[in-house]
């Protein structure tokens, strides 16, 4: 959870890196709280008002997170527009956020590995 509360403290940080740690954790959390109001929404059969105010509220986070992500393992956050690319671009980008860091630094920063131990 502390992974999750970090990326809403960085809500529209789009600099340095952020490890893979990061990026997935706040997307598990993510999927869980978004699963969590679809099912209660499903059930009390609401119009999905608050899933959709909850998503537009971690949009920018998200992307955000993302771009940090690409730019530890050395990648411009442009490449998350890869992500229109139907299927082969949501693979293309998958394999970037699930790959390692760039060892020590690069044009982004200091390895946020490197920076806690």
């Amino acid at each position: 959870m502390n992974w999750y509360l970090e990326v809403l403290k960085n809500y529209a940080v789009f600099t340095g890196r952020a490890r893979r740690t990061e990026y997935w954790m706040f997307a598990l959390v993510n999927f869980i709280i978004a699963m969590a109001i679809g099912i209660v929404e499903g059930v009390l059969g609401g119009p999905g008002v608050i899933g959709m105010l909850y998503f537009l509220a971690v949009l920018i986070p998200a992307i955000a997170v993302s771009v940090r992500r690409l730019h530890d393992t050395g990648r411009s956050g442009l490449w998350l527009l890869i992500s229109f690319v139907p299927l082969i671009g949501a693979i293309v980008l998958l394999v970037f956020m699930v790959q390692d860091s760039d060892p020590g630094q690069n044009q982004y920063g200091m390895n946020p590995k490197e920076a806690t131990i």
